[in-house]
């Protein structure tokens, strides 16, 4: 299982590489001078030379990469060019909301779609799947920000049952360690404060999860419904065998890899659908920055953005992939 896991994790290596020289190649093939382009109409000479200097735009090309590529690894991501502020210390201020987020809308796919598409995939026909199929299929076609809408106007304004908006209530004291709200109020034992968390993330995490949960519901019922016609399930209950192991060691496991490649490719839609839900919660995460970076041009935000979620999105990977080795030993082997 080691051996595996470090091949997986030698192929991240490549991935990495050839997204910097991407990211390398897209900020110098902007028109005109890329200081002037990060910059637009605040690019004063002054300025365009204090951004060819901190990011050594006048050297020779392989000379910038190498000097760019050290700069990433020491977890220099530069500085915004709207305000001057380093870019990382902003993320670590703001991306731990999106974060807990996209965290808690994953949970909650997870917990549902998994039981229901199995639910669903052992009656293919009959009338709780067509029921599960109908309302999966209600939860892909609706868009993200009308349903958050929807959730705050109804539970959160009419009935009053949860927060209307942000990560916590005001009138708790709380200790912040990490920005993970849930995460610092156990460390702490402020369990007033963690509940309160969670209790603020519910709405925008059932926004947020229900397309993701739409997804693995479809997909978890047709990987059962297919395993339920396989011959090895059909002997294993003609042998009489409790229908508990049938059902947790031939059907499930056997029918959980396309499930888990779909959770971790939700990984990435769940952290760019956090941009609508946080501005509609008005969540204090990344989206609502990201956004006024893209619409000013701050290139270093950007970078340092798409960094981000390449790196999370090969860790989500690698954990796909060290857990198709625990549900089928012969992925390992292959």
């Amino acid at each position: 299982m080691l051996r595996f896991v470090v091949r997986r994790l030698a192929l991240m290596v490549p991935v990495l590489v050839g997204l910097s020289i991407l990211l390398f190649v897209w900020i110098r093939a902007l028109p005109g001078e890329p200081a002037r382009s990060m910059l637009g109409q605040r690019a004063t000479p002054e300025a365009i030379e204090r951004i060819n200097n901190l990011y050594g735009f006048n050297d020779p090309v392989l000379q910038q990469y190498f000097t760019y590529v050290g700069r990433l690894i020491r977890g220099d991501f530069g500085e915004s060019t709207r305000n001057g502020d380093p870019v990382v210390s902003t993320f670590f201020d703001q991306f731990p909301a999106t974060i807990e987020l996209s965290f808690a809308a994953l949970l909650f796919a997870i917990v549902l779609g998994i039981p229901l598409g199995y639910w669903a995939g052992r009656r293919v026909g009959g009338w709780l799947d067509n029921v599960i199929v109908s309302t999966s299929l209600l939860g892909v076609v609706t868009p993200v920000f009308f349903l958050a809408i929807l959730l705050k106007l109804v539970f959160a304004e009419y009935l009053d049952w949860f927060p209307t908006s942000r990560r916590s209530d005001a009138r708790i004291e709380a200790t912040h360690i990490t920005n993970f709200y849930v995460l610092d109020g156990l460390i702490t034992r402020e369990w007033d404060a963690a509940w309160d968390a969670i209790v603020h993330l519910i709405l925008p995490g059932i926004a947020l999860g229900t397309i993701p949960l739409a997804i693995i519901v479809r997909i978890t019922r047709a990987a059962v419904a297919d395993v339920m016609g396989e011959d090895y399930v059909r002997t294993a209950y003609s042998k009489g065998l409790d229908p508990a192991i049938i059902r947790n060691r031939h059907v499930m496991r056997n029918a959980l890899l396309p499930v888990v490649t779909t959770i971790g490719l939700q990984t990435g839609l769940l952290l760019s659908g956090a941009v609508l839900t946080e501005s509609v919660f008005e969540i204090g995460g990344i989206g609502r920055y990201l956004f006024e970076a893209i619409s000013q041009r701050d290139y270093p935000v950007l970078q340092a953005y798409i960094l981000f979620i390449a790196l999370i999105f090969s860790i989500v990977n690698l954990l796909v992939d060290v857990s198709y080795g625990v549900i089928d030993p012969r992925v390992r082997v292959s």
